[in-house]
């Protein structure tokens, strides 16, 4: 229950990998409230507000509700974003700027927002959902793996911008998780099976990684008893960053 009387904030909280980070963190006693655009069947204790990290006077309405709710933010879990397929030629610059909007800025936005309560709190912490993608080359992820590029030095910048103030800054960065997004992936693939066999087998543990597995990670770095931890990227990715495996005889 390290957690207990703070508050945290998740961006898209309401299903995937953030819900299982909101879940998480109110079992360890946090106040939490979810930020998403879609909040059907969010369950108790979690706190839903409707909002779209694309827009800052969305996202500051709805941290300033949070803050008055609970009476301040603690923890900032910037998980919102979106997907995107093919190489640099499959999307038309309309795209770029729309992924790179939530992806990006939706974080930019959403902590600068909370930047007046986390300056107050003795426990701040934000924590960035980057990507394997962002230090990885994977085939036919040019626009989303550039914008986790981003989010990772983004995390590094604002991580010594804030050291002083005593916010830590860092970043979670799974491999392939077993979302509700690539689950679509999967179902409009010729053959979903195989490719599901592909995910799996490009990750030495030969699985795909769970939200509750990023969850995890992220409630880890978001800790007070991670006082000593910021500036970093944690890698929940299976080994697909770090090993090198020989192909099973």
């Amino acid at each position: 229950m390290e957690f207990s009387g703070l508050t945290a904030i998740v961006t898209g909280g309401a299903s995937g990998i953030g819900l299982a980070i909101a879940r998480l963190l109110a079992e360890r006693g946090a106040n939490v409230a979810c930020l998403d655009l879609k909040l059907d069947g969010l369950p108790e204790p979690l706190m839903g507000v409707q909002t779209d990290v694309a827009d800052d006077a969305s996202v500051r309405a709805a941290v300033a509700t949070v803050a008055e709710r609970f009476g301040g933010i603690d923890i900032v879990a910037n998980n919102a974003g979106i997907g995107a397929v093919g190489t640099i030629a499959d999307n038309p610059d309309e795209e770029w700027h729309r992924v790179y909007d939530v992806n990006v800025l939706g974080m930019v936005r959403v902590a600068r927002a909370a930047l007046p309560h986390l300056r107050a709190s003795a426990h701040a912490a934000i924590v960035n959902t980057c990507s394997i993608a962002a230090t990885a080359g994977i085939p036919q992820r040019a626009l989303n793996s550039a914008t986790k590029g981003a989010v990772l030095s983004l995390t590094l910048a604002m991580a010594a911008d804030h050291i002083r103030e005593g916010i830590r800054v860092t970043c979670v960065s799974p491999g392939t998780v077993d979302t509700p997004w690539v689950r679509r992936l999967l179902a409009g693939a010729g053959n979903p099976d195989q490719e599901l066999a592909a995910l799996q087998a490009r990750q030495p543990t030969g699985r795909l990684v769970t939200a509750e597995q990023v969850a995890h990670a992220v409630a880890y770095l978001a800790s007070p008893l991670s006082a000593a931890t910021t500036g970093i990227s944690l890698a929940v990715d299976g080994g697909m960053q770090g090993l090198r495996m020989r192909a099973p005889r």
